[in-house]
């Protein structure tokens, strides 16, 4: 998590600005933004800034607040603090334990039976069940946003303070995608949890007041949430301009740049969002793995992120976050122009014919990155140009094949299954990758007991084939009214992650 203040001083709204524990099971946006100037910190002393009198959050009011079907991202803010799921994930996207008590797994029948926590009730004080659970992620399975993530489900069952799935096949990394916030069965219209706060509608609004009732039992920084009404997303920023709202979620490196004015406080998440260079390998000269094993090592991540990227990312070399422990670090080497080019003069390359890398031309960013890997290996001796297409050209372009690079987007499962992106036949696989090895390292790395031992053994094949370049896994943001939330350390699937912890400063109403 990285803090910046900011003044955004851009001209234009963000269409996509949310963030939420099922943000993360959208499709991932081939239309990025614009970049978003920046300043240094108002030197105005925190204690001469106006601070508002209560803590407030936009929401739509009639918009559900359903975590499983509702899809605006603040919605899912809100949500966020009603209700909770079996596991949470944590900064580095390892699944914590949250209603879950414990779990067993019997990897012979692919079958996971999940204990809940005891003592544990809904805001209305009736008592957390199995069947609320399998409820919930009954509906989940046929929900637009979370069919994909659940896809392997075959079946749920529920008996007394246990819950059991069983997959279609192996997965050891499957409680990471259970962080599906469970709502009480039958409160969907107004969704009943087990989280820190309850709903409460009155004369003066709708509010989230402290659940006294909460299992975890910690204190809270502030006992009532005003929820502001929002219903779209140019007022929610005029709400937030003005000081209405204290906290939104954004892409700064989404479709279009973000207008705030103020001082604004801007804290980075990590995603599972992974950009890349595309390689069509069923095509010469990209049909080599030599070349494509060199052109990995021609890439200057770190430089794209900073230069190109507003630094909103963090630079990757495998296609699993650096933020996850199943990071293969010890593989990373070290970047080098001149190594690269000796490298690729090296290997004597006969054709002479000018590559086309492909990038969504509504996306200055990327077509910026684009450009400057397009720059570097023509200089290196590979000649490439940059074709940037409107995204139904883009997305037809790549669904045939008529490409050589293709600057791609994807966001990856927190189990890091790669297999839509790399496995013969995959949904997202554009670049006609067809390899028994990866296929066969990639059901290892889903049926390991060491994840990190088959990650490694993955990375290693990958970074000598190179069918894909990693490039970064990008950030999202919370802007947060400076001075006014302190010690937040939002994650990508809870931008409230800590907010328990938090302490919140408000203007004495006496």
């Amino acid at each position: 998590m990285k803090l910046r203040p900011f003044k955004a001083l851009c001209a234009a709204l963000l269409p996509a600005l949310l963030l939420s524990a099922c943000w993360q099971d959208l499709p991932a946006s081939e239309n990025p933004s614009l970049p978003i100037a920046e300043e240094t910190e108002d030197p105005q002393s925190a204690e001469d800034r106006t601070l508002p009198e209560r803590f407030a959050l936009p929401y739509a009011p009639d918009q559900t607040l359903d975590p499983v079907t509702c899809t605006d991202g603040m919605q899912q803010v809100v949500a966020s603090l009603l209700c909770e799921g079996l596991f949470r994930l944590g900064p580095d996207f390892e699944p914590e334990p949250w209603l879950c008590a414990s779990y067993t797994y019997d990897a012979a029948s692919y079958t996971y039976v999940f204990t809940l926590r005891s003592g544990v009730t809904f805001s209305d004080g009736s008592p957390l069940t199995a069947a609320d659970v399998k409820a919930t992620l009954d509906r989940a399975r046929n929900s637009v946003r979370y069919r994909s993530r659940l896809s392997q489900v075959s079946r749920i069952t529920a008996s007394g303070e246990t819950v059991t799935i069983t997959l279609s096949g192996p997965n050891t990394g499957f409680p990471a995608l259970l962080d599906i916030p469970i709502v009480k069965s039958g409160t969907e219209d107004a969704p009943v949890g087990t989280g820190p706060y309850l709903l409460s509608t009155e004369e003066t609004g709708s509010w989230l007041v402290a659940n006294q009732s909460w299992w975890q039992g910690a204190s809270l920084p502030v006992d009532r949430i005003a929820l502001v009404e929002a219903g779209d997303q140019e007022t929610m920023l005029y709400r937030f301009s003005s000081h209405e709202v204290q906290l939104v979620t954004v892409d700064l490196i989404g479709t279009s740049p973000v207008s705030v004015t103020g001082n604004v406080t801007y804290l980075d998440a990590d995603t599972t969002v992974l950009h890349y260079l595309g390689c069509n390998t069923t095509r010469a000269p990209l049909d080599d793995p030599a070349l494509r094993s060199c052109l990995w090592s021609g890439i200057n991540r770190s430089h794209l992120v900073s230069a190109f990227l507003s630094s909103h990312g963090t630079a990757s070399q495998f296609p699993v976050s650096p933020a996850s422990p199943l990071y293969p670090s010890a593989l990373e080497e070290s970047y080098s122009l001149a190594a690269f080019s000796n490298a690729l003069e090296g290997l004597g390359l006969s054709s002479s014919r000018t590559l086309t890398l492909l990038v969504n031309e509504e996306n200055s960013f990327k077509v910026s990155a684009a450009q400057e890997i397009a720059d570097t290996f023509t200089a290196a001796g590979l000649p490439v140009t940059v074709r940037a297409l409107p995204w139904e050209e883009y997305a037809a372009a790549l669904a045939a094949g008529n490409f050589d690079f293709y600057y791609g987007e994807i966001r990856l499962s927190a189990d890091w299954d790669l297999s839509a992106l790399l496995g013969t036949g995959g949904s997202m696989n554009y670049g006609g990758w067809a390899d028994p090895q990866t296929d066969q390292l990639l059901a290892a790395f889903s049926a390991a007991t060491d994840r990190t031992a088959a990650m490694e053994d993955l990375c290693t094949y990958l970074r000598q084939q190179a069918p894909i370049l990693p490039i970064c896994f990008k950030s999202t943001s919370v802007l947060v009214q400076a001075d006014v939330v302190e010690g937040l350390e939002p994650t990508a699937a809870e931008p409230l992650y800590n907010f328990p912890a938090c302490t919140v400063r408000l203007r004495d109403a006496s």
